[in-house]
């Protein structure tokens, strides 16, 4: 087949199917004879994602030494994550002299993935003096290609994956976020620039200390003593307790309350009430008082939050623009 194929294409990619768990001896006969043939890439694949790193760099190793021929060709690797382990892997094998490694954006592929591309490259990247070689890759490229990845396949990237999901870079236990406002170093081993990230994010919640606080009030303009400092984050905490993040307008509201006059409330929501299904015309009726009046509004719309915007948009006659929407499942069933 390799001969065959040579006949047509000067580049010839041999895959020896289930490797890691074929016989060594036999594993590296036939690597020596496609070579021969004309094979100019060897894959040792880690199939069904069996293996574990001192025992694929051992085989990496193994064919290395003892086919004569190895020099004429390159050893790749393609490693599957059945047990977590296919970035581990590859990079053993890279370790062990493997000059190619077959991954994917976000670890998409069969089963339970394929070596993720970004987890390689970032670690070949940031411990680049312990393997001792460099990819090509444009790493700031890296956030937004896995980004349009997930959105061609709506596969969406869990929030905790390394390197491309949304708490890679997020800090909301105090002593780090403090950590890394001081010295980014203490809790970060990469820049968020480098994926192409502007910045770490801290995400304010009731794990938070003072420093993060004080910090985001940096970000927003306002400056307040020591004092009012103290007195905010106790409000902060209270809060935290009550839901899981603390927004921007949260800290904004919450200053609002405590250190400037608080405005007038014009409207306040008394009731609301939507109804939505498969079969039936999303309706909303809502009733707002302003000025000690009661006023009610019914609207129909496209979803029932977009009927109960309108029906509010009616009471108040101040139109509304809803800039995002999102509703998620946190755990499967029913919470008690």
């Amino acid at each position: 087949a390799v001969k065959y194929a040579r006949k047509f294409v000067p580049m010839v990619e041999f895959s020896a199917e289930d490797a890691t768990r074929s016989n060594l001896d036999f594993l590296c006969r036939i690597v020596e004879a496609v070579i021969r043939a004309g094979a100019r890439v060897v894959n040792i694949p880690d199939t069904v994602g069996y293996t574990v790193p001192d025992e694929y760099a051992s085989i990496i190793s193994a064919l290395k030494n003892r086919v004569p021929n190895i020099d004429k060709a390159i050893i790749s690797v393609h490693c599957h994550n059945d047990l977590g382990l296919a970035v581990a892997n590859s990079l053993a094998a890279v370790k062990a002299g493997a000059e190619q490694v077959e991954c994917t954006i976000n670890g998409i592929g069969e089963r339970a993935g394929n070596a993720s591309l970004e987890e390689i490259v970032m670690g070949i990247k940031t411990r680049g003096a312990f393997f001792g070689v460099k990819t090509g890759i444009k790493t700031g490229e890296i956030f937004r290609t896995s980004r349009m990845v997930s959105r061609l396949t709506g596969v969406v990237v869990q929030p905790n994956k390394a390197i491309v999901g949304d708490n890679a870079f997020a800090h909301e236990a105090g002593i780090h976020q403090d950590g890394v406002i001081k010295e980014r170093t203490t809790y970060e081993i990469m820049k968020p620039e480098d994926i192409g990230l502007k910045e770490s994010l801290l995400v304010l919640g009731k794990h938070s200390g003072r420093h993060a606080l004080n910090r985001k009030l940096n970000e927003l303009g306002i400056k307040i003593a020591k004092e009012e400092l103290n007195k905010l984050f106790e409000r902060f905490k209270k809060l935290a307790d009550q839901k899981k993040y603390i927004y921007d307008e949260d800290i904004e509201s919450i200053i609002d309350d405590e250190i400037f006059a608080s405005p007038k409330k014009t409207f306040i929501l008394d009731y609301i009430h939507i109804s939505s299904g498969s079969t039936t015309l999303p309706t909303a009726t809502v009733k707002i008082k302003k000025d000690d009046k009661l006023f009610h509004e019914a609207a129909c719309g496209d979803g029932p939050v977009d009927a109960a915007y309108k029906a509010i948009d009616r009471i108040t006659g101040i139109p509304t623009e809803l800039v995002h929407y999102s509703l998620k499942g946190v755990t499967v069933g029913t919470e008690k």
